[in-house]
């Protein structure tokens, strides 16, 4: 849900959003978009004892909006009812018990989600002034039928629940519209929570419920919580940079709406397995260095890599570089778990896939590992360079998805031998090196929609008429045909300089032929 949240004060201050609560009701404030597969946009206020609870949340259907009303149950006590308008339809409620380890009793925490029969964008004066605004700033008259400008402050309001508990309270109540089951860490990718002040140190039913993970995984995520933003953070970039690179393939590395992320099609493994593995654990080392530079992580710092041989004398080895051996070691140790856990009988088809994506996802870790290089900074007088500063740092991940789209396209094909081991189909090839790619299946046909093997098809692809490419038209659409209409593009154009400093450019539109695939 949105942000995540860090205590100060009297309340909880959240980064993207924030928590406003008193007496026993609480709301939870999200502005994520639809992207990062949250609800799309969040207003959420209550008023003390009088439970004025509101939350606007334009949803991609219309006519559809969400309540969301969190409430301390205490014993004995008749369970709160809805927030008090008579066009809302109650849904089931989700209730849990937090263990003692959050702090505070042992109380029950009713999740209440509800429907508005009416539904209307959030006003552009409430997105301005609400959730945004300065701690401690009164809480204000309503701007319209319960709902707050999204002021909340110190003294006036108390929580009476600890801060950690409404957290693990939010955390829940995203992840309660995931799947109960997910195949992979890559759905941490796909999860409403990314922020890393949502994992709190101590709140270990966090990682219970994050989904896609495998029992050393969750060992790890309560051993390092703060990690586990970046993991996710690494595992999108990863996947982006996926389709990136396949965006003109047949497969192009589409996710689909559930915590497997690709689907089926990850279960073969193929080339492009081999080269998701890979990129996505390249997406974790590459994002843990980076926060340890940055110091978002306390078991880490800058890079302790010492000073090249070949760097000059009199240039000064320092400033903070990006920590990419702590990144590979932790990397290594969050991703391959999942694989070391399991034990197949030796020479099985299983065994061999556990080999294939233990090799990829080294072959990930060392295209980030080896593709950072020393940078520096000139410093003198008037832009003179009479001393230069040096330090280790991390290679565009653009390049990082180059070299291993190269991987994929020269991988290996193996297979598993009774000793347990891959080797090569072909013997007359060069046996891969750990920076190499590896398969042990061929890909499937992704000309049409197969449900069993997860290929979504190129029916409605964009393809290129003139290329003679993977992404024209008679490959693209596997020789089917294609269908042409015109679409309206609008771009930048005539641009000018203005003295000074800004650019000004005006729009143009443009008519445009485009072609899908039958």
């Amino acid at each position: 849900m949105g942000g995540g949240g860090r205590a100060k004060g009297e309340g909880a201050s959240f980064r993207g959003g924030e928590v406003c609560w008193e007496s026993r009701v609480w709301g939870a404030v999200s502005r994520a978009g639809p992207e990062a597969g949250s609800f799309p946009s969040w207003l959420c206020m209550t008023k003390g004892k009088e439970q004025v609870s509101s939350l606007i949340c334009p949803l991609p259907a219309p006519h559809t909006c969400l309540l969301v009303l969190l409430s301390q149950l205490k014993p004995q006590e008749e369970k709160p009812k809805g927030g008090g308008d008579r066009a809302v339809a109650q849904l089931p409620r989700v209730l849990f018990r937090p263990p003692s380890s959050l702090g505070g009793p042992r109380t029950k925490v009713s999740l209440r989600l509800m429907t508005h029969s009416t539904c209307r964008p959030l006003p552009e004066s409430l997105e301005t002034q609400g959730c945004g605004s300065r701690v401690g700033a009164p809480l204000q008259k309503p701007s319209a039928p319960g709902v707050f400008p999204g002021h909340w402050g110190g003294p006036r309001l108390r929580p009476t629940m600890p801060s950690r508990l409404l957290l693990a309270a939010a955390l829940l109540s995203s992840w309660a519209q995931l799947p109960a089951e997910a195949s992979s860490w890559w759905s941490l990718a796909m999860s409403p929570v990314q922020r890393p002040e949502m994992f709190i140190i101590g709140a270990q039913p966090v990682c219970s419920q994050l989904p896609g993970l495998s029992p050393g995984q969750r060992k790890l995520c309560q051993l390092y919580q703060e990690h586990m933003a970046y993991i996710g953070e690494g595992a999108k970039t990863g996947i982006k940079e996926c389709q990136y690179q396949f965006r003109q393939r047949r497969w192009n590395c589409s996710t689909v709406d559930n915590t497997s992320v690709f689907g089926r099609v990850m279960q073969i493994g193929s080339r492009e397995a081999a080269f998701t593995y890979a990129v996505s654990a390249a997406g974790v080392v590459h994002a843990v260095s980076r926060a340890c530079r940055e110091g978002e992580l306390s078991t880490c710092g800058c890079s302790r890599a010492a000073r090249p041989r070949d760097l000059p004398r009199d240039w000064l080895w320092g400033g903070c570089g990006d920590n990419v051996e702590y990144g590979y070691r932790f990397a290594k140790e969050f991703v391959d778990a999942r694989e070391r856990e399991k034990n197949f009988a030796k020479g099985s088809e299983e065994q061999g896939r556990v080999l294939m994506n233990l090799q990829n996802n080294e072959a990930g870790r060392r295209a980030v590992y080896k593709m950072a290089d020393v940078a520096c900074k000139c410093h003198g007088v008037s832009g003179s360079c009479s001393l230069k500063t040096c330090w280790l740092q991390l290679a565009e991940f653009r390049k990082v998805g180059d070299q291993l789209k190269e991987k994929y396209d020269s991988a290996a094909a193996m297979r598993i031998t009774r000793k347990g081991k891959l080797e090569l189909v072909n013997s007359r090839f060069n046996q891969p090196t750990p920076e190499d790619l590896v398969y042990v299946d061929s890909s499937p046909d992704y000309c049409l929609r197969n449900e069993t093997t997860g290929s979504l098809g190129t029916q409605g692809r964009l393809c290129n008429k003139t290329s003679e490419g993977m992404d024209g038209c008679e490959l693209m659409c596997c020789g089917r045909g294609y269908d042409q209409f015109k679409s309206v593009q609008v771009e930048r154009c005539h641009c000018k300089f203005h003295w000074c400093c800004y650019v000004k450019c005006k729009k143009c539109t443009e008519i445009v032929d485009q072609y899908v695939c039958k």
